[in-house]
């Protein structure tokens, strides 16, 4: 019988104990093997390689690090990714963009002992990990990012830039006139020469805090852009799924009404400060549900402008083929109602807020 290498004992010490007590003797006989480094490494990117076959993506991947661990496992774990990437099999370019956003800062150089307890605390999370919904991505090159895609990410960072409400209207009103011109090319062009095109999936943050409200107003930037979002409450992120053109619209009105929303809200509370009320949570949370209820009913509305009768056909096709693939991947889901919504004025600011944030119905496209 062979004898236990040093990574195995720490190992079998720290990372399937039930108490953190463990971690100490784990990280202690690491730090004095230095011999070990090169298996320990190894290892974590065999913990990665097994998280990717249980589904999971390296922006989840980060996104669960940062949630449960500090900024020193999030560099530890970006730099895991990286040396992992090239081991790994091709890929599509959704995961190439996720490794291109990774965390690029080292990891602050520390002890020996502390370096191997981080290690530890890293790996433990990620052998940890559940299973996830696979989002199989096809490995094909990224195609190049549409004109019309570029014009609308100028006029949504035009939109949280400006500190006027009219003007940030007027540059979403059109970013959204985009947005729906832009689906609707893709399903014409997917009717008139059908390729391999099919519904895909994302997953996209919903941070803390006021998560509920943010899922919320995921949801109906999804609904709106025709596709569908499933929280994940406990891991922080929802899925959205959709056709690739779709998705990418939802990942950039999402991102821009994040902002939106968080500018309106601090000018909201600065004014109720002035006016003697102090800022409280339940008046952000109120705020934000009104916001995403009212961005809901508003772009909802403006998206049916944009369609004719001709194009019913088309995009009840694609709708259908987005459901039949949520139902797939998510054969039960539940329901969830908003909570601590009970402020009268966050809920009256919020919903004023977006009045002004968002589209106001436009012309039919021609």
């Amino acid at each position: 019988m062979s004898t236990p290498s040093t990574v195995d004992r720490a190992f079998e010490a720290a990372l399937y104990a039930p108490t953190d007590a463990a971690l100490d003797t784990g990280a202690s006989l690491l730090a004095a093997d230095p011999a070990a480094d090169g298996e320990l490494a190894g290892r974590g990117e065999e913990f990665l390689a097994a998280a990717w076959r249980r589904g999971w993506q390296p922006a989840d991947v980060v996104r669960i690090v940062r949630r449960e661990l500090d900024d020193a496992h999030v560099r530890l774990v970006s730099a895991l990714i990286r040396a992992q990437a090239p081991k790994d099999r091709p890929r599509g370019p959704r995961w190439a963009a996720q490794l291109d956003d990774l965390d690029a800062r080292e990891a602050p150089r520390a002890d020996r002992f502390s370096h191997a307890t981080a290690l530890l605390e890293l790996y433990r999370l990620l052998l940890r990990l559940p299973p996830l919904e696979a989002l199989d991505e096809p490995a094909h090159a990224p195609r190049a990012e549409s004109r019309m895609l570029t014009r609308i990410r100028a006029l949504l960072a035009k939109a949280e830039a400006t500190g006027y409400p009219q003007e940030a209207e007027a540059l979403s009103a059109k970013a959204q006139e985009l947005m729906t011109r832009h689906s609707i090319d893709e399903a014409l062009l997917a009717a008139r020469a059908p390729a391999a095109d099919a519904p895909g999936a994302c997953r996209i943050g919903v941070e803390p805090p006021y998560e509920q409200a943010k899922a919320v107003l995921l949801d109906a930037v999804a609904t709106a852009n025709h596709c569908r979002a499933v929280w994940n409450e406990p891991l922080g992120f929802s899925t959205v799924v959709g056709f690739e053109a779709d998705l990418e619209v939802v990942e950039l009105l999402y991102a821009s009404l994040l902002v939106q929303a968080t500018t309106a809200m601090t000018k909201a509370e600065a004014e109720q400060r002035a006016g003697g009320r102090r800022r409280t949570k339940t008046f952000r949370q109120s705020f934000l549900a009104a916001y995403a209820h009212r961005i809901g009913t508003r772009l909802a509305a403006a998206a049916e402008t944009q369609v004719t009768a001709d194009l019913l056909p088309v995009l009840a096709g694609r709708d259908l083929a987005v459901t039949g693939r949520l139902d797939r991947m998510f054969p039960e889901t539940t329901t969830t109602r908003l909570r601590g919504v009970s402020d009268a004025a966050g809920w009256t600011e919020g919903a004023q807020a977006a009045d002004r944030a968002q589209v106001r119905p436009r012309r039919p496209l021609s």
